[in-house]
């Protein structure tokens, strides 16, 4: 049995077959990650094998204190960010007053599984989608937010905000629609 530590070494010496084992057993999590922060399964894809190429190239910046799970998935989060920069250098506001706050019967949660709740959160407008994933999936805070996206630390609380809104209007509509269809 190789441990992480073994694989990390095989990897600093270049070892084709300690980066094929890392990347066999971390690949699928960080795949993970990878798609909250992507269009689609092709961009993830993408921002997956750049992050592999960084974490091979940059493995000897690893000191070895701290999750090494947790360091990966931080360059899978920054590659995911930069593409995000990249695409959206002008940022166009949105009409937010379209969601109205809608009260959200409690049931409806009951029968909201994961993957739906998953896919609401990848139907947000990029830039909620961006900050509601570094804060309430990732734990970053909004100060970290605010640097790693370029924007204000009230910027990033509105966009919070935001998308919680959102997210509750789409489960509301969920719900009315499950509540009429049922009848």
């Amino acid at each position: 049995m190789t441990t992480i530590e073994q694989l990390i070494s095989s990897c600093k010496k270049g070892k084709r077959d300690g980066q094929s084992k890392l990347y066999q057993m971390f690949a699928p999590k960080l795949f993970g990650v990878s798609l909250r922060y992507s269009r689609d399964q092709t961009e993830a894809e993408d921002t997956l094998h750049e992050a592999f190429v960084n974490i091979f190239s940059k493995i000897d910046q690893y000191s070895g204190k701290g999750s090494f799970e947790g360091w990966m998935r931080r360059i899978v989060v920054n590659i995911a960010l930069e593409k995000y920069r990249k695409r959206f250098r002008v940022q166009t506001v949105e009409d937010v007053s379209i969601y109205d706050t809608r009260t959200v019967n409690d049931d409806v949660y009951d029968h909201l599984n994961a993957e739906q709740l998953m896919q609401l959160i990848k139907e947000l407008p990029p830039r909620y989608k961006m900050v509601f994933n570094l804060y309430a999936i990732d734990g970053y805070t909004h100060k970290e937010i605010a640097e790693i996206m370029g924007i204000d630390e009230g910027t990033s609380k509105s966009n919070l905000s935001r998308a919680r809104k959102i997210l509750q209007n789409r489960i509301f509509e969920i719900g009315y629609l499950e509540h009429e269809y049922s009848r």
